[in-house]
């Protein structure tokens, strides 16, 4: 009983601190840039925890199925498929901030700018996309489930891999909520079209640098 309660706080824990991971945070963030409502960003989180869970818990099953056989020759890849994904995500980002430029007006004497965007209305797939990107990144959750099926051994049931996975699920998720209900704040509150630019060039900066040293598995 004790080593199950152990298992599953670890469980927990792990998908907590993976949830953490620089890869999710950054390609979570070049969403979070489109939010308008706090309530929009925590479906965010859920929607990527979602995706990440579907993949996590296939790959921990297949990790438990045919452990050394798998772990040789697709594992190492995995890490490099969210990297391209990152680069990408971080060139829309940056494409996105440049649509916008400075409008010069003037009012009698008085002369003001303000950032206009030439991008047309389209309807949010931000819930989505971000459910996809975060079936990719499931692919990336190599070392905490290695962790995680690791200490299942002394457990060496199929129950005991499913019930792991929704701990680790349920970590992440909580993980996940929690920092886009910290940054969705400061992004509703500021102002939109300013804040909108900078986020973009930020996160899509960092999404592509971040995508190209994890394709090279330099992080």
């Amino acid at each position: 009983m004790i080593n199950l309660i152990s298992f599953v706080f670890l469980a927990l824990l792990l998908g907590f601190k993976h949830s953490y991971d620089a890869d999710h945070l950054i390609a979570v963030s070049g969403i979070l840039r489109k939010i308008k409502s706090f309530k929009s960003s925590v479906r965010i989180g859920f929607s990527w925890a979602a995706g990440h869970m579907i993949t996590a818990a296939i790959i921990t099953i297949a990790l438990f199925a045919f452990k050394d056989s798998i772990l040789k020759f697709i594992l190492p890849h995995f890490e490099k498929i969210a990297g391209i994904m990152l680069v990408v995500l971080g060139i829309i980002s940056l494409k996105d901030a440049f649509r916008f430029h400075f409008h010069r007006h003037k009012h009698g004497s008085v002369i003001h700018s303000h950032l206009h965007s030439h991008k047309k209305n389209a309807p949010d797939h931000s819930h989505r996309h971000i459910f996809g990107i975060g079936i990719i990144h499931g692919l990336a959750s190599n070392d905490e489930l290695l962790v995680l099926l690791t200490a299942s051994l002394g457990l060496a049931t199929i129950g005991s891999i499913l019930m792991g996975i929704v701990f680790f699920s349920l970590g992440v998720v909580l993980g996940m909520v929690l920092f886009c209900a910290i940054l969705s704040y400061p992004l509703i509150k500021m102002s939109r079209a300013k804040t909108y630019r900078v986020f973009s060039l930020g996160t899509g900066a960092l999404s592509v640098a971040y995508g190209f040293l994890m394709f090279l598995s330099l992080v």
